[in-house]
């Protein structure tokens, strides 16, 4: 269900608990890195639902920056989910897909056990916009076969915006990707001074993403690239544009993830051994992770490890 004024609405008091996670800046892959920011992981949180990796970048002025240019690189027990606001992206990976990434179009790459890939923008490109998202794959499934997805979800008309259902359910709409736990992936915008009550999976926790706009999440106020946070238990969520702009963001949620991961680099394991062992193998360029087809230069080398051991990190009660 949804709601929508037209008029400057007032301001309901703040949900004391929505936590408000900022974003870090962090460059992304290779000499020529751009910059993203970063809202997942963080040391107060490491998963919201099986979602433990959250990058937003752009607007991106590819003739300045020179864009996104990430030489194949591997990947164990997760899926990627690549959502694009403008732009486009070439895929390349060593299942053999060779697919785009476009707005309004979701990828998902499942890894499992292990997979390797590229990500270029294409020359057509001009401005380059949008957020790169890692699921964790639960142990019984995290060393399943190499997958990929693709799917353009129709808007859905929301009173007050609209949505896209990229994965799970929302306002009516059910994505047919399918995932290893429950999960909700989303983007929703607001007309200017809206009010949108959407209804939630209780079991779910949630993660309002801000593209742009004045916004806040259960009177909690958010800034563009913040993160806010709403613990399982909820039956509703209510977004508020308060500005005079449309508003845009990224809705995730999921059943929490009880199982403890080890995340380093591309990886994600159980253990420090898991790591180190998936390390070896891409250094040795073992068959694990297979080859990508027809990236013109190197692979990606593997950042040496740090010092002390990589310790297992769970949900944040």
């Amino acid at each position: 269900m949804s709601t929508a004024e037209t008029d400057r609405i007032e301001q309901p008091a703040a949900d004391p608990r929505v936590e408000v996670l900022p974003p870090r800046d962090v460059p992304l892959g290779g000499p020529r890195a751009m910059t993203v920011r970063r809202t997942l992981p963080q040391r107060s949180r490491t998963l919201i639902g099986a979602w433990c990796f959250v990058d937003h970048y752009g607007p991106d002025d590819i003739a300045r920056t020179g864009g996104m240019d990430v030489a194949p690189h591997p990947h164990t027990g997760l899926q990627t989910v690549s959502w694009l606001f403008t732009g486009e992206i070439e895929h390349r990976d060593s299942l053999g897909v060779h697919a785009y990434v476009r707005p309004g179009e979701v990828n998902l790459m499942t890894s499992g056990h292990g997979i390797a890939h590229s990500e270029v923008s294409t020359p057509a490109t001009t401005t380059l916009h949008g957020v790169q998202l890692w699921v964790a794959l639960p142990e019984e499934h995290r060393h399943t076969g190499r997958d990929f997805h693709h799917h353009a979800p129709a808007p859905v008309t929301l009173d007050g915006g609209e949505a896209r259902v990229f994965l799970g359910s929302l306002a009516g709409d059910t994505s047919p990707v399918p995932t290893f736990t429950p999960l909700l992936g989303a983007e929703l915008t607001l007309r200017p001074h809206a009010t949108v009550t959407l209804d939630v999976d209780p079991a779910f926790e949630h993660g309002l993403l801000v593209d742009r706009g004045e916004l806040s999440l259960d009177g909690a106020p958010l800034r563009p690239a913040d993160l806010g946070y709403a613990a399982p238990g909820r039956h509703t969520l209510t977004l508020t544009n308060t500005g005079a702009t449309d508003a845009r963001t990224i809705l995730l949620g999921g059943t929490p993830f009880e199982e403890q991961i080890v995340m380093w680099w591309n990886f994600i394991g159980r253990s420090h051994e898991d790591i180190v062992h998936a390390r070896d193998e891409w250094q040795a360029a073992a068959d694990r992770f297979g080859e990508v087809q027809g990236y013109p230069g190197d692979r990606l080398p593997a950042p040496e490890l740090p010092g002390t051991p990589l310790k297992p990190r769970g949900r944040t009660r």
